[in-house]
């Protein structure tokens, strides 16, 4: 054990730790640090942590100043972001599990990012076993019905992102032809839903509703079964109102009009720091 232990600790740093001991170094609450100030809190030597503090200036995460360093704008941007999701995530998890136990199936509450859509929350049925997703797992946005529902009542221009990415097939049923794509979300515009018919994955389908009020969708609720269209016909008004209901968790009712993404989060808080720090040592940025 103390021979592994030792191994453990003479092991050398990889690029990813060393930055995150780097940005490490910024929490406590002096606001500015110098080279010599990183490099004692850190533990990095002099020339990696110069070279790793350039490289955060250059991505936005740290800010220079003559030669003191300080968080920047997008640490600030991703804090709150991170911010933003466990309140959504909090704010929908009673109503998630009502929505299993209404209907017995496996519930998804997903977010876009990019051409794709990220798993905040899962809550397993009976499908749980079949479907194999995960929290803070991805999949592309054009094949699932969280993502759908989201392009459909997103941002035009995330629609023309997803499409420049090329439509690749994860099933028979995928959705790979741009005017078929389009009209599947004008359809969903009109029924209020989407659904995934066996696009994702083979023996799957879902339906999903998006998590908006008079503006553009910021996340979606869903729910997948292994049964046909007619099952998902029949889960889609349980889909539906629980996404309402979690919006006006959110905002309440007077405030779904006038609401509208950037809202959430007012400010960056110390817990949104803390959020964005926790998130850095899982990220692939590096």
């Amino acid at each position: 054990m103390l021979d592994q232990a030792m191994d453990t600790e003479l092991a050398p740093l990889s690029l990813l730790e060393k930055a995150a001991r780097v940005l490490g170094a910024f929490e406590g609450p002096q606001p500015r640090l110098s080279l010599t100030e990183v490099v004692r809190r850190s533990g990095i030597p002099r020339s990696s942590a110069h070279r790793i503090l350039d490289q955060l200036v250059q991505l936005r995460w740290l800010d220079r100043e003559g030669r003191d360093y300080r968080m920047g704008m997008r640490m600030l941007e991703l804090g709150a972001l991170a911010s933003h999701h466990n309140r959504l995530r909090r704010a929908a998890l009673p109503l998630l599990h009502a929505l299993h136990e209404q209907t017995g199936q496996l519930v998804h509450l997903s977010v876009p990012d990019g051409a794709e859509v990220v798993c905040l929350e899962r809550i397993g049925g009976s499908e749980a076993t079949t479907v194999p997703s995960r929290v803070g797992g991805r999949m592309p946005a054009h094949c699932t019905a969280a993502g759908k529902a989201i392009l459909a009542f997103g941002d035009p221009g995330a629609v023309e992102h997803v499409l420049a990415q090329g439509l690749r097939p994860r099933t028979a049923r995928t959705l790979i032809r741009p005017l078929a794509l389009r009209a599947e979300l004008a359809a969903t515009r009109e029924r209020g839903v989407a659904y995934d018919r066996e696009e994702s994955f083979r023996g799957i389908s879902c339906v999903a509703a998006p998590l908006r009020g008079a503006g553009r969708a910021v996340a979606a609720v869903s729910v997948s079964c292994c049964r046909g269209e007619r099952e998902l016909a029949r889960l889609a008004p349980a889909v539906a109102a629980c996404a309402r209901a979690v919006w006006r968790e959110l905002y309440g009712p007077g405030r779904a009009a006038a609401a509208r993404p950037q809202d959430l989060e007012p400010a960056v808080s110390e817990q949104a720091m803390d959020n964005m720090m926790g998130w850095l040592r899982f990220s692939e940025w590096m």
